[in-house]
């Protein structure tokens, strides 16, 4: 009995341990593609050459999907672009940027549920799971970039806010930035072990490498879930994440504001959902509270300028707060618009497994064909 109780003991202590090994090699593949974007990108500077392009309303709000989605790091751009708007870029064109930004940081939770595609169901559902997040930012757009062309309703509701803030202390978003330094010991032995290429070469490497690290997490983390998400550990997630659509929000925005990155939030749902262990219209919730809780990267690196430039930066971060929160009142609280991003995922879902090729083409085509071919057409 003594021994059965000891074999039990050590096999959840195995389990739970590889449960957090493989959550580390996700977070440290995530930052892996982002630093190997930069690398073949040149970094912030750039992002900075690619929204020079942004000389209207529309071309921005392409130049932030698919910024962000080669990055796949809302925070970073946002960041950038809070950057931009001190440095005298028209807070009306960082304003579709930002939009831009929240559909773009979707893909990385939906190539996270590629990972599931080799079990039908379980892709069915991670992919269900995923692919709400990205029309429900869809829908956002649609509905409040015209709002902003017509009324400039977002920016006049940041700017008063922001006008009332000026002239508060500096605070540095890098002190609070945990999952930077807690990834960058992974991160950096990926690109030791690619540093043997050349120049450019090694960034595209670490992109590649990231990417096969993640399915192959997302592969395994999926079955040892199953194995370890059983009696309280199951109640202490379905009552964190699954007990209702405010806690579920409170735990999206909290969780995000902690590890400052809503892909990296929502990627960790989706083995979840594949494994079946949550519902979409559970983990739907969640990704809200990630959209509104990224919100504070920008907010954080806008606090950190001072000077003339300080109140208009206040403002787009702001901006990027009131159009995540806003949108989740209008949308989620709204019962007919709250259903069509569960009803428009779970069909996607269902051709989707039925079809591969469907599947693919819905990643690459939307986030990066598509903006990159009315890009071409804009300009």
């Amino acid at each position: 009995m003594s021994v059965n109780k000891n074999n039990q003991t050590l096999s959840k202590f195995l389990n739970w341990s590889a449960v957090i090994l493989l959550v580390y090699c996700m977070l440290v593949a995530v930052s892996t593609v982002s630093s190997g974007f930069k690398l073949f990108s040149g970094g912030a500077s750039g992002a900075e050459q690619i929204f020079q392009f942004a000389t209207n309303p529309f071309v921005a709000l392409i130049l932030g999907t698919l910024a962000t989605a080669l990055v796949q790091s809302s925070s970073t751009v946002t960041a950038v672009t809070v950057g931009l708007v001190a440095g005298g870029l028209p807070v009306s064109i960082a304003i579709p940027l930002i939009m831009g930004a929240n559909m773009g940081t979707t893909i990385t939770n939906t190539i996270v549920s590629i990972g599931h595609i080799r079990e039908k169901e379980d892709f069915k559902r991670a992919f269900s799971a995923a692919t709400v997040h990205d029309i429900f930012n869809l829908i956002a757009v649609a509905i409040f970039l015209p709002l902003e062309l017509i009324f400039g309703l977002l920016e006049k509701l940041a700017a008063a806010t922001a006008h009332l803030f000026v002239g508060s202390a500096d605070i540095s978003i890098t002190g609070l930035n945990f999952m930077k330094p807690l990834t960058k010991p992974g991160v950096n032995l990926i690109s030791d072990l690619l540093s043997f290429m050349p120049g450019k070469m090694a960034g595209v490497a670490m992109v590649i490498a990231g990417v096969f690290i993640i399915l192959f997490s997302v592969t395994f983390l999926g079955k040892v879930l199953k194995k370890v998400l059983v009696g309280r550990a199951k109640n202490i997630l379905h009552r964190a994440i699954g007990k209702g659509p405010l806690t579920g929000i409170s735990s999206g925005a909290l969780v995000t504001v902690m590890v400052q990155s809503s892909s990296t939030t929502t990627s960790l749902m989706i083995p979840l959902a594949g494994s079946g262990m949550f519902t979409t219209r559970q983990i739907y919730p969640f990704t809200l509270g990630a959209n509104i809780g990224t919100t504070i990267t920008a907010l954080l690196a806008a606090t950190a300028i001072s000077g003339a430039a300080a109140e208009s930066a206040l403002t787009i971060a702001l901006v990027h707060f009131f159009f995540n929160f806003l949108a989740v009142i209008l949308i989620y609280g709204v019962p007919y618009l709250r259903e069509l991003p569960l009803k428009a995922a779970e069909r996607l879902a269902e051709v989707g497994s039925n079809n591969k090729f469907v599947a693919f083409a819905y990643v690459i085509g939307t986030f990066f064909v598509l903006p990159g071919l009315m890009l071409m057409a804009v300009r």
